[in-house]
């Protein structure tokens, strides 16, 4: 599960054109298109535009570049040609690239028009529970470290932390050792070590943790129907700290 120099720059090239995909949905009119158009326009800019592979099409019989996940919709969701994105939803876009061999995976959460402030404020909690986590990161720290630090702000906001999905090493293949929880205890879990790559990418729920898996056996939504909101980097440990090889220009300021 160690990256050697080499390996790291690769796969940050990788986080580096990933980047540019959601920096395009940044400029993209969302409302009044289906997630199937959204798939599609994410499938044509990483082929055409990127020269880079779309990871998720075809990995474990998924037929589709991204996953579109919508207001409870926790993750995984299908695109569709019905689903509609309008005025006031959430939606995770999670997207995964491959280039040269190695592979980058970075999700956000998009406002859809005019959002409810209780759903604003879910995606914002979300999106710095996830950062919570990236700054625990550096070498000799635990895994246990960054659930932890996840967990605390989640409930400190009073939400709940989805346990049944987590982040995962990742390189040339898509999921790698180690699990990355999203909950967890201080010191406990394994010891970081530089080279290290991975992903962090915490699910927070309005509502209860409990979830269920649509029939269409990939979709997983709340149990209670609350929202759900989720972000993602892909991050490596260095001898420093934390390297966000997913990083977005507008996010320069967050580390």
């Amino acid at each position: 599960m160690i990256k050697h120099p080499g390996q790291v720059a690769l796969m940050a090239e990788s986080g580096r054109l990933l980047a540019s995909v959601f920096q395009m949905l940044d400029t993209t009119e969302l409302v009044g298109m289906s997630t199937l158009q959204v798939d599609a326009l994410v499938e044509q800019f990483i082929v055409e535009v990127l020269k880079a592979r779309p990871a998720s099409k075809g990995q474990y019989g998924y037929g589709f570049v991204l996953n579109c996940s919508v207001n409870e919709e926790v993750c995984h969701g299908v695109p569709s040609s019905s689903r509609i994105l309008q005025d006031g939803d959430i939606v995770n876009l999670d997207i995964t690239l491959e280039k040269n061999g190695y592979i980058a995976d970075s999700s956000k959460t998009y406002l859809i028009g005019n959002v409810s402030s209780a759903a604003q404020r879910l995606v914002r909690v979300t999106y710095e529970a996830m950062w919570q986590g990236i700054r625990a990161v550096r070498p000799g720290a635990h895994l246990g470290d960054i659930g932890a630090a996840i967990e605390c702000y989640a409930k400190r906001h009073r939400y709940s932390v989805v346990r049944e999905y987590c982040g995962h090493g990742i390189g040339q293949q898509m999921h790698e050792a180690p699990q990355v929880l999203h909950f967890g205890k201080p010191g406990t879990g394994l010891r970081l070590r530089e080279g290290m790559v991975f992903t962090i990418e915490p699910m927070l729920n309005q509502g209860t943790s409990h979830v269920r898996t649509e029939a269409d056996g990939w979709t997983v939504v709340t149990r209670d129907g609350a929202l759900s909101a989720q972000f993602e980097h892909t991050v490596a440990v260095t001898a420093s700290g934390v390297s966000v090889l997913t990083l977005r220009s507008d996010e320069a300021s967050m580390l």
